[in-house]
């Protein structure tokens, strides 16, 4: 029998207080979460879109799940191998890694994993594809393909148009490769904060995959899956009539790189709710006008800006050291021993410092998930 502590082995229990948790923790607002979930399963079916939701934004196969049987997910994306082997243990049956695997340990480890759940992987470069090819070959599978293509991200892909359709052909001729359709992420586009700037690049997106579409036409061949977006631009293909499936992930939890994200008219763009939030207490006040929690940047990424303080104005996280956040609270408005939500700047890189994620509903810890996949980098 495996005994946990709270404290040590876990931060909390099912039916303690909010009050009770051990801090610095990572606790999710379950109604919130829920609401996300629905919200965004009820804009695919408008669009009539698939949503293959990545799960690097959480690792956790229990969210994972929650997306599928609430949010409507049909897939997932992994980014690693071994995120992918964690998750497909746990009972996920269905993920494309989204990225070119080139190490050849790792693509005999992917080809073992398809032998256990539907695996696809993009692929940018023809060097990739005898390797493939070779391990697929080996094991007896058949290991399906999306060619990824540079849509104006300037990271991974191959040129648009002609460059994709020769490789998309010579994935289609290997016999345990299958070439099922396009990679089109374009990453930066998530973050930009203007309306007028998200639209201008994905319009660049949309000419780019289009008239790979026709080059990949050309050499005799269809393509089945479009796939691409994130939570800042799904929205646009979802509507692009393109697009066969979306990629966003933290929509279900948002983070506060992703609220700073306006509308035309400056309304926040992305449609969903605060739900995710690291879990902090004031361990310190001894100078007037400054308080300091015990959640620095151990505890919450800051790759996308510092913590925001979440349901109190007044006061401010200004600076984030290694266990230790600094407040700036001129109005006194923080104590000794309170407890404070924290929206993280970066929700992914977040979930990958914590072991658990605390569900808390009504103010009482409702769910205590693992999160399956931290550190999972291989």
């Amino acid at each position: 029998m495996v005994i946990t502590e709270v404290g040590f082995d876990v931060p909390a229990q099912i039916g303690m207080s909010e009050a009770e948790i051990e801090t610095p923790a990572l606790i999710v607002d379950l109604d919130k979460f829920e609401n996300n979930l629905i919200k965004m399963r009820n804009i695919i079916e408008k669009n009539g879109i698939k949503l293959r939701a990545h799960a690097k934004a959480h690792k956790s196969v229990d969210v994972a799940f929650q997306q599928m049987n609430i949010g409507g997910a049909y897939g997932f994306c992994c980014q690693k191998v071994s995120e992918a082997e964690a998750l497909v243990n746990k009972g996920l049956t269905d993920i494309l890694i989204s990225n070119q695997i080139v190490e050849l340990s790792k693509i005999n480890r992917l080809v073992r994993l398809s032998k256990r759940a539907a695996i696809r992987v993009c692929v940018d470069d023809l060097r990739n594809v005898p390797d493939l090819a070779r391990a697929a070959k080996a094991q007896n599978v058949i290991l399906g393909c999306l060619v990824e293509i540079d849509v104006g991200a300037g990271r991974c892909g191959i040129n648009p148009t002609v460059d994709a359709a020769l490789l998309a052909r010579a994935i289609a001729q290997e016999s345990h490769l299958q070439f099922d359709g396009l990679q089109a992420y374009h990453g930066p586009a998530q973050h930009y904060v203007e309306a007028a700037d998200r639209e201008a690049a994905f319009a660049e997106v949309i000419h780019k995959v289009q008239n790979t579409l026709i080059e990949i036409k050309n050499v005799g061949l269809m393509c089945t899956i479009v796939s691409g977006a994130g939570t800042g631009t799904f929205q646009l293909e979802a509507a692009s009539g393109i697009f066969t499936e979306i990629q966003a992930g933290t929509y279900c939890f948002m983070d506060a790189a992703y609220m700073a994200l306006k509308t035309h008219d400056g309304k926040p763009a992305v449609p969903f709710y605060n739900a995710l939030f690291v879990l902090s207490t004031i361990m310190s006040a001894a100078r007037q006008g400054t308080v300091i929690c015990d959640a620095g940047h151990k505890s919450s990424a800051i790759d996308s800006g510092l913590p925001k303080l979440y349901g109190i104005a007044g006061a401010d996280y200004v600076c984030c050291n290694d266990e230790h956040g600094i407040i700036n609270d001129t109005n006194g408005i923080l104590g000794l021993k309170d407890k404070i939500r924290l929206i993280p700047g970066h929700c992914d890189p977040t979930c990958n410092l914590h072991d658990y994620l605390i569900g808390i509903r009504n103010g009482i810890v409702e769910t205590v998930w693992p999160i399956t996949a931290r550190g999972k980098l291989l």
